[in-house]
C-alpha cells in the first residue's frame, strides 16, 4: 500500500470514530431536550397547576385585605403584585393556554436519528452548496425529531440517499483533504455539543429533574412531597381566605 493510501486509511478511520462521537453527544443532547420537555409537562400539570391554585389564593387574600384598607398604600401594592404573580404563574404552568403534551421519543426514532445524521449532517459538506443542502435536510430531520415522526426521518433518508448530488468521484489526493478538513470540522462540533449539553444540565429545570429521578431510583418521592406540602398550604391559605371575607362581611354591616 502506498504511503499516501496509508495516510488516508488513517485518516478515515479517525473520521468514523470522531463521526460516532459526535453522533452520540448530539443525540443525547436531543434527548435530553425531550426528556426536559416531559418533565416540565409532567411538572406543569401537577406541581405548576398547584402553585397556580396557591398563588390564586394569595392574589385574592392580598385583594381582600387591600379592600379592608383602602388607604393603606402598601397593601394595595401586594395586592396588584400577588394578582401579577398569580397570572404569570398561570401562564408559565399553562393554565392559560394549554399544550399538548410531547411526543414519546422512542427507541425506534433514536436510531433512525443516529442514522440520518450520520448520512446528511451539515459538517460532512466540503462546498457551500453541499452545506445548504445538508442544513436543509437536517433541519426537516431535528423537527421530525422532536415531533417524534418516525416515518418522516425514515423518509427523509431515502431521499437523501436517492439524491444525485451525493454521487461523486474522488481520487486519493482530493479524500485525505477532505479527511483531513471532516476531522477538523468533526472536533469542533464535539466541542460545541459538549458545551452546550454543560450549559443545558446547568439549567436548574435540569437540577430538578435530575434530583427528583434520583430520588426515585432511592425509593423517594420528590413530587409526592411536595404536592403534599402544597396542599396543606392551600388548606391554610383556603381558611385564611374565608377568614378575611367573613371580617370583610362584618365590616360592611358595622357601617351600615
Amino acid at each position: 500500500m502506498l504511503p499516501e493510501q496509508q495516510e488516508l486509511t488513517r485518516l478515515e478511520t479517525e473520521q468514523a470514530g470522531l463521526e460516532e462521537q459526535v453522533i452520540s453527544a448530539e443525540l443525547t443532547l436531543e434527548t435530553i431536550k425531550s426528556e426536559l420537555s416531559q418533565f416540565q409537562y409532567h411538572y406543569n400539570q401537577t406541581i405548576g397547576r398547584l402553585f397556580v391554585e396557591l398563588d390564586e389564593l394569595d392574589a385574592k387574600i392580598a385583594l381582600v385585605e387591600a379592600g379592608l384598607h383602602p388607604d393603606d398604600v402598601e397593601a394595595q401594592f401586594r395586592a396588584q403584585a400577588a394578582q401579577a404573580q398569580a397570572q404569570k404563574s398561570a401562564e408559565e404552568a399553562g393554565v392559560i393556554e394549554s399544550k399538548p403534551p410531547p411526543p414519546e421519543i422512542t427507541p425506534e426514532i433514536k436510531q433512525a436519528f443516529r442514522q440520518a445524521a450520520k448520512l446528511m449532517h451539515p459538517d460532512r459538506a466540503t462546498t457551500d452548496t453541499e452545506r445548504e443542502r445538508r442544513n436543509v435536510m437536517m433541519a426537516k430531520v431535528n423537527r421530525a425529531y422532536e415531533v417524534g415522526d418516525l416515518p418522516m426521518i425514515e423518509k427523509l433518508i431515502v431521499e437523501f440517499g436517492e439524491d444525485p448530488e451525493a454521487i461523486k468521484g474522488e481520487d486519493v489526493g482530493a479524500r485525505l483533504i477532505k479527511a483531513i478538513r471532516r476531522i477538523a470540522q468533526l472536533r469542533r462540533r464535539f466541542s460545541e455539543a459538549e458545551k452546550e449539553l454543560a450549559e443545558l444540565q446547568q439549567h436548574e429545570l435540569y437540577e430538578l429533574m435530575a434530583t427528583v429521578q434520583e430520588t426515585e431510583a432511592m425509593g423517594g418521592d420528590t413530587l409526592g412531597d411536595l404536592t403534599q406540602h402544597l396542599m396543606q398550604q392551600i388548606s391554610e391559605r383556603k381558611i385564611q381566605l374565608e377568614m378575611l371575607r367573613h371580617a370583610m362581611d362584618a365590616n360592611s354591616a358595622a357601617i351600615i
